[in-house]
């Protein structure tokens, strides 16, 4: 065991596919000598050459059109788009092409390719590179959609992900690069569906995504200051989405605090608290569900601004508080 960055994990889990299969390879914008956006690959052309770390023109439809194509034909790739707003420019291929043709071919066909790509603000990119749009492709039948928060579970999750025979959306938040963790050096993969829990509490749960689920933790010592207890729940993959855990979580505190980076309007928080409000957890609820997320704005430029558009530490504890009637 030793500790890695996310960013790290990611680089590893690819590295270690590429060398068990021959057919994982990667394609994307500057991702050779330049080493990608955020330098995820960098070093990786040197051991597998650019027939396998494939720079490509600057054309998310192009990228994503030929990795659907190379996914039909039996290959595995790996697509990384610079940032994750730039999926808009790929949404033909992804959501009529690549979510579409395992189910139209009635199962003889299928496209096993992941899109990884970094997402959300913290760096100043401004508003058309800092997007969470991570609720879009959930919506989207035949795609699987996976959001790690931890170095450990970005190369669990990745190295499933290349071996899923279904196209899976690979959001990597670009404040999780640098945050560390515990990192098997041997292959080892979690499977898409399973989400965990970071901390167990129980006076409140929270179910946090990303980076915010850096954020929940960070609360739930503050909270702990206190005397309140809150259980973390990571889902990890969205889509498929681990319910059980979820109901299982709010039956023991009964009260529900869900929090995303992504706008708060038709994020994915409401398809959670519409998943208790339908299960039986519903009837353990001593409070209101509370929702925390993003500013319908655009994620603005100066850096105070785009800190305020976001949930933060605060933002979670004082969201705890009220569901205990603690403020």
């Amino acid at each position: 065991m030793r500790e890695l960055t996310y960013l790290e994990a990611v680089r590893e889990a690819m590295s270690q596919e590429m060398r068990e299969n021959e057919d994982v390879f990667i394609l994307g914008e500057d991702i050779g000598v330049y080493g990608g956006a955020f330098g995820v690959t960098r070093g990786m052309i040197e051991e597998f050459g650019p027939e396998r770390i494939r720079n490509t023109p600057i054309s998310e439809a192009a990228i994503s059109g030929t990795a659907v194509g190379a996914a039909l034909t039996g290959m595995r790739p790996i697509l990384e788009l610079q940032f994750s707003d730039f999926i808009t420019i790929a949404m033909d291929n992804m959501v009529n092409q690549a979510a579409k043709i395992r189910y139209m071919y009635g199962g003889k066909g299928k496209v096993p390719m992941v899109l990884r790509t970094p997402a959300g603000s913290g760096t100043g990119a401004a508003a058309q590179h800092s997007q969470s749009l991570e609720a879009w492709m959930a919506h989207v039948p035949g795609l699987k959609v996976v959001q790690p928060s931890t170095a450990y579970d970005a190369k669990g999750l990745l190295k499933a992900a290349i071996n899923d025979d279904n196209p899976v959306i690979f959001y990597e938040h670009k404040l999780c690069y640098k945050t560390k963790s515990d990192v098997p050096e041997e292959p080892y993969s979690i499977p898409l569906g399973k989400a965990d829990i970071k901390r167990e509490g129980s006076d409140a749960t929270i179910v946090a995504t990303a980076i915010m689920v850096h954020k929940a933790l960070e609360a739930a010592v503050e909270l702990e200051k206190d005397g309140i207890s809150v259980e973390i729940i990571d889902p990890r993959t969205l889509v498929p989405l681990d319910t059980e855990t979820i109901v299982a979580s709010v039956k023991k505190t009964s009260r529900l605090i869900v929090v995303h980076e992504a706008v708060k309007r038709g994020g994915f928080g409401g398809e959670i608290a519409s998943m208790i409000a339908e299960s039986e957890a519903f009837d353990y609820l001593d409070a209101p569900i509370k929702r925390l997320g993003g500013k319908a704005v655009p994620i603005p430029y100066n850096p105070d601004l785009e800190k305020a558009a976001v949930p933060s530490v605060e933002d979670i504890v004082s969201a705890v508080k009220e569901t205990l009637n603690r403020l």
